[in-house]
């Protein structure tokens, strides 16, 4: 059984990792030590101890001197990021053809359904909302090792959204997840993995024109 400072740590740390995944924190904050602790109510060692943690997560950086602070991605990680998320995504979306389940089927309908619906003012929960219906797709492959791989590029993803702010809400992209669920739904591998794909460049080309950048093309 967990001891209760065990479960402080980690209810300090899945709180922390959520609240930058949701975009509560801006681009570059800075994250002190004693304001989160009064924030959060607890002592500054879980706190210390989380910060570590999303440190090597990639989701904050440590600067000596100048504190801790979100992350703040580069171009070139963005266009990279992107660059294996069409990889990942086309698998992903495959595997699910084939192995989702009734009840996953109905959790990707509704999340979608909660996409289309919200507010084009409300970019945080658009990403909230757009990060879910993703991670369902991953859950419903039944693939562990592209799970975890997903979840680590999910946390690349939250932070280029919410430092760029492009919308989920794209008619293009909006579109392409449409087209996405209903391949998957389909059980139709070929075409799940290419919408998946597409989608990525898609939303890629509008992440690299806001940071400036040409996306490269994609390797055949």
């Amino acid at each position: 059984m967990f001891t209760r400072p065990t479960l402080i740590r980690e209810s300090v740390y899945d709180h922390l990792r959520d609240a930058i995944l949701n975009g509560e924190f801006q681009p570059a904050e800075r994250l002190g030590e004693v304001e989160l602790t009064e924030r959060l109510g607890v002592s500054r060692t879980p706190i210390r101890e989380a910060i570590q943690r999303l440190t090597q997560d990639g989701l904050l950086e440590s600067t000596p001197g100048r504190g801790v602070r979100i992350r703040v991605v580069s171009a070139a990680e963005a266009r990279d990021t992107y660059l294996v998320r069409e990889t990942l995504d086309g698998l992903a979306a495959a595997l699910a053809a084939q192995h989702h389940t009734p009840a996953q089927a109905t959790t990707l309908e509704r999340t979608l359904r909660d996409l289309e619906a919200a507010s084009s003012d409300d970019y945080r929960e658009q990403t909230r909302l757009d990060l879910a219906f993703h991670r369902h797709i991953a859950q419903a492959a039944h693939n562990v090792p592209l799970l975890d791989l997903a979840r680590d590029l999910e946390q690349r993803v939250a932070l280029v959204k919410h430092q760029t702010r492009v919308y989920n809400s794209h008619p293009q992209t909006a579109a392409q997840h449409r087209a996405i669920l209903r391949a998957v739904l389909d059980r139709d591998e070929t075409a799940a993995r290419e919408a998946a794909a597409l989608h990525v460049r898609t939303f890629a080309a509008l992440v690299m024109d806001n940071l400036g950048e040409t996306p490269h093309p994609t390797p055949t």
